[in-house]
């Protein structure tokens, strides 16, 4: 979903390329107040970017001005504001249910460290993790107050009843905390595991099995972030949803991430090592599954509190009197996670790439289509709470503004990364539906070749919006800059993820290759105005897992 801890060095190396750029920008200023970044108009029926319009959008959306855009906050609200003012501007009318905006009301939840803790009993001796060095709470499910509970190493902890494979066969997991390794075993398909690896996926088989609670040991072989830096963070509020309706984790008591680095202390005693388990994940081999000679104990203070937050949503009607009912929907998540702990004296989480560059993208696209005419009806939709776990896309399509089933088509970007020339796109959700055939013809006729996903262990296919698109149906795709295999390019991507992903230092000052940000513009353009005036809705493919989820009329041949 990389190899970032065997492959530092390499990181590092990739890095002092990766600061100079081909193309290099100047230090940039926020454009003060509310006016247009964009600059004059374009041409809608031969519109064509070169990535600086865009690149103006993004100097809003991540200046320091906007505080990170953390759910619910003043710096949110304030991008959210500034993203209204550019839709009136295009002149699109308001799709949500309060003008442009679609309010949506969560539950915030934040750990009270001093107040908590967690402890390995083992043969009656109490050994007291160390929280933040050892593990951390995850406060995205609604931890109890106290608990304890034996362990079971679960391996993957999936059960995937499409490719008869089932972790928690035979194991007694009634009452007892699940510990499992992130990640899948290769023999299961990267979409097919990425979907049984959402939290709600994994807890449905977890709890069927009669588990409590369960301890995720970090698979430093796909870890995006490093340990430190996620640990760093590990006060910062998480959100649930408002509404028994959208508890996927309900009687999970227990949520903790493991460090990779301490998760020895785990085995002791149980006939297998971490070392073991570790040499088999980082193969993705099916793993043991065994009782671990400890239980857990745990004490959880948690300050809880109301949020709300919205989504934006702006709709360019379609003329097909046929079509003009049905939407292709283009999207990207307007949040980030706001000010945090300091790095380098910096506390600002700008989210330059992360992710003002999709919001920008779908400013910069939707200010070209006016007055072209289209035949189905767009929606462009700002959502909000994707780092809060992808929140604010799935109030969207559990309660969308428009008719349920009217959606035919979802394009999602999130951190597209335009950090080395365009030359392949990876497009997650390729091989799914018709539309990844689309994306095809689109991207290659500029010139660009397109690859599915090529780390599918990282689970980027579950990790954006369009996963909630296509948990209601809708043939849907996110797309990235891509890179190939064992490339220097890959050695800049994953240094990107190490130093900047979710980092201050995913801000205005980095570089930039403005060239390749305008040619996936163009792609998005297409792919968009093709999917709207295409007579023919795209379709599942017959094999695809997912189209289960579409209507049946429309889940193809």
């Amino acid at each position: 979903m990389k190899k970032l801890f065997s492959l530092f060095a390499a990181g590092m190396i990739a890095l002092s390329a990766y600061a100079q750029p081909t193309t290099t920008l100047k230090p940039v200023v926020a454009i003060s107040g509310l006016e247009s970044a964009g600059g004059g108009s374009t041409s809608p029926a031969e519109a064509h970017f070169d990535g600086k319009s865009w690149w103006n959008y993004v100097k809003v959306l991540a200046s320091d001005d906007m505080e990170g855009r953390e759910t619910g906050s003043p710096g949110l609200h304030k991008a959210q504001e500034y993203v209204v003012e550019q839709l009136k501007r295009a002149g699109l009318e308001p799709a949500g249910t309060k003008g442009f905006y679609q309010p949506v009301h969560f539950v915030s939840r934040q750990i009270i460290e001093k107040d908590s803790s967690l402890t390995l009993v083992h043969k009656g001796a109490i050994a007291p993790l160390t929280l933040g060095e050892d593990a951390i709470f995850s406060t995205r499910i609604d931890l109890a107050p106290t608990m304890e509970a034996p362990l079971v190493f679960a391996g993957y902890g999936l059960s995937v009843p499409e490719n008869n494979y089932d972790d928690l066969a035979g194991l007694d997991l009634h009452g007892k905390v699940a510990v499992i390794v992130a990640g899948a075993p290769e023999e299961i398909p990267g979409a097919l595991a990425s979907h049984y690896q959402s939290a709600g996926e994994r807890w449905k088989a977890l709890h069927k099995a009669g588990a409590v609670g369960v301890i995720t040991i970090l698979n430093p072989n796909a870890m995006d972030i490093p340990w430190s830096r996620i640990s760093a963070n590990r006060a910062h509020p998480n959100m649930a949803l408002k509404g028994a309706e959208f508890d996927e984790t309900a009687g999970q008591e227990l949520a903790v991430a493991f460090n990779p680095e301490k998760a020895a202390k785990l085995f002791e005693d149980s006939g297998h090592t971490w070392q073991e388990i570790l040499n088999l994940a980082k193969e993705r081999k099916p793993l043991p599954r065994f009782p671990l000679a400890s239980t857990i104990k745990a004490r959880a203070a948690v300050n809880r509190k109301e949020v709300e937050s919205a989504n934006l949503v702006a709709l360019l009607p379609g003329a097909d009197p046929k079509l003009k009912d049905e939407y292709v929907v283009l999207s990207a998540h307007l949040d980030h996670i706001g000010i945090g702990e300091p790095i380098n004296g910096d506390r600002i989480y700008n989210g330059a790439m992360d992710n003002a560059s999709g919001s920008a993208v779908l400013l910069d696209v939707l200010r070209t289509l006016k007055p072209r005419t289209l035949k189905r009806s767009l929606l462009f939709v700002f959502v909000t709470a994707e780092e809060k776990g992808l929140l604010g896309s799935r109030y969207f399509t559990d309660h969308p503004t428009v008719k349920p089933g009217s959606m035919i088509a979802n394009i999602n970007i999130d951190m597209f990364l335009p950090i080395v020339p365009l030359k392949v796109l990876t497009v997650y959700g390729l091989a799914e539906s018709e539309l990844g055939d689309m994306a095809r013809e689109v991207a290659q006729a500029q010139g660009v070749n397109v690859q599915p996903d090529p780390e599918p262990q990282r689970n980027s296919f579950i990790r954006s919006d369009q996963y909630n698109f296509i948990r209601h149906g809708v043939p849907a795709l996110a797309m990235k800059v891509g890179f190939e295999k064992g490339s220097p390019e890959q050695d800049l991507f994953k240094a990107w993820l190490t130093q900047r992903y979710h980092a201050p230092s995913d801000d205005l000052d980095q570089p930039v290759e403005l060239a390749a940000a305008g040619k996936y513009e163009d792609v998005i353009r297409g792919l968009l105005i093709r999917s709207a005036d295409d007579q023919h809705r795209p379709q599942w493919k017959a094999n695809s897992f997912f189209r289960r989820y579409a209507p049946i009329a429309s889940r193809g041949q």
